[in-house]
């Protein structure tokens, strides 16, 4: 094998996960101190930052992230942030992404962040489980993140942004006295549902403390099944080494967590695809996809021949 393809396969990357309600009285101000420290360290990944808290995902070297820790926890109101963290054999980050929003996860609802719901840890949660108690185990997640990994008996919303679970969750009304654990990847999502729940009537609402990353670094091969879903270049997260794959090819049905993009412009959905799918359908995601990608590269070509499109 030649020497820097051995150096590269070497090479490990620290991933941070992190968030934080906290009142910031300037974001642009605050979003520009991030970007400096991290455009001169290096660091690759995207951070949003509104008036309601900051919310972000880092790639680097052990040092890099570390380095970012003690700056942001150095910040008055940060210093009690939770990092959850994985390692990755490649970069998932291509840049660096710093923005202002008007959230840090976006719900477009008003809400309450000073009542939230009670935590609940991993170990408390799987106790919940052993003990056969009573309780709803629901998924604040979209429907692409749940496919591919999920708690046992987990209630799914059927989503597919953030912004439709108020909606969505008008189906659960008639449970708004029952016990109900929330989760989400890294605990953003759970943290303003469980807000949105309260406000909204709901009486007994619990959110999973530091979410699913923490939750199978402590308990692996337990209550999880599939894997985890995320949003950097990985895409699905390994993060049970047991970690069964629950979802199926689009195409074919065949058992697989492949996840890419549809390569037919006009689709773009992601989807799961098998390795051998997406060969024979040269990455689009159905046949139909197939016919329209391969109908769009020959009026390319014939453009660039200098043929006039009969429909252009």
């Amino acid at each position: 094998m030649d020497r820097r393809r051995c150096v590269k396969l070497m090479n490990s990357y620290d991933i941070i996960l992190f968030y934080k309600f906290a009142k910031i009285d300037d974001p642009e101000g605050f979003a520009a101190g991030q970007r400096e420290f991290c455009k001169k360290e290096g660091l690759l990944g995207k951070i949003l930052i509104a008036r309601e808290g900051i919310n972000g995902s880092f790639s680097g070297t052990r040092e890099q992230i570390e380095k970012y820790k003690k700056f942001l926890t150095s910040i008055e109101g940060f210093s009690d942030v939770t990092f959850k963290e994985e390692t990755a054999s490649f970069q998932p980050f291509r840049k660096l992404i710093v923005r202002v929003k008007k959230e840090i996860i976006r719900l477009e609802r008003e809400v309450d962040m000073g009542k939230r719901g009670k935590y609940i840890t991993p170990e408390e949660l799987l106790a919940l489980y052993d003990s056969g108690g009573d309780f709803i185990i629901l998924d604040t997640r979209n429907s692409y993140e749940s496919d591919v990994g999920r708690f046992r008996n987990a209630l799914t919303l059927g989503i597919d942004s953030f912004r439709e679970f108020p909606e969505a969750l008008e189906a659960l009304r008639d449970k708004k006295d029952r016990k109900i654990v929330t989760y989400c990847t890294g605990g953003i999502r759970c943290e303003k549902a469980t807000a949105y729940m309260i406000g909204s009537g709901f009486t007994d609402v619990y959110q999973l403390k530091d979410g699913i990353i923490n939750f199978c670094q402590q308990y692996p091969d337990t209550v999880w099944e599939g894997k985890c879903f995320v949003f950097d270049d990985r895409l699905v997260s390994d993060v049970e080494a047991e970690g069964q794959v629950i979802s199926r090819c689009a195409v074919c049905g065949e058992s697989s967590d492949r996840y890419q993009n549809c390569r037919n412009p006009v689709c773009d959905d992601l989807v799961i695809l098998c390795l051998k799918c997406s060969e024979e359908n040269e990455g689009c995601c159905s046949h139909e996809c197939l016919g329209e990608y391969r109908a769009q590269i020959r009026r390319k070509t014939r453009e660039r021949q200098g043929y006039k499109s009969k429909t252009g």
